[in-house]
């Protein structure tokens, strides 16, 4: 799940999101606003189960997925677009 809240000024913060039914293992958000860099962006694991985790952009356009341990690629249905080439979009 992808949420959006806008900050102050023109940064919205995102917050990403993944079911208790993600895979085992870290899971790191990836794309372009942190130059596909996994671990910088690594989804925390909360109370309720779910793992999540928030970063600020400013507004346009951004290319995410998350990657899992072992190479696994995940992929959010709460995208804005996906891409032939499978990397989704989000609008900050």
């Amino acid at each position: 799940m992808i949420k959006r809240t806008r900050l102050f000024g023109t940064k919205t913060r995102i917050t990403f999101s993944l079911p208790k039914d993600a895979p085992a293992g870290t899971v790191s958000v990836v794309g372009c606003f942190n130059d596909w860099e996994p671990g910088r962006h690594e989804l925390i694991h909360r109370k309720d189960g779910t793992r999540t985790v928030s970063v600020q952009l400013e507004p346009g356009e951004y290319r995410f997925r998350y990657l899992a341990t072992g190479g696994v690629w995940l992929d959010d249905e709460h995208a804005d677009h996906v891409d032939q080439d499978g990397s989704q979009l989000i609008l900050g």
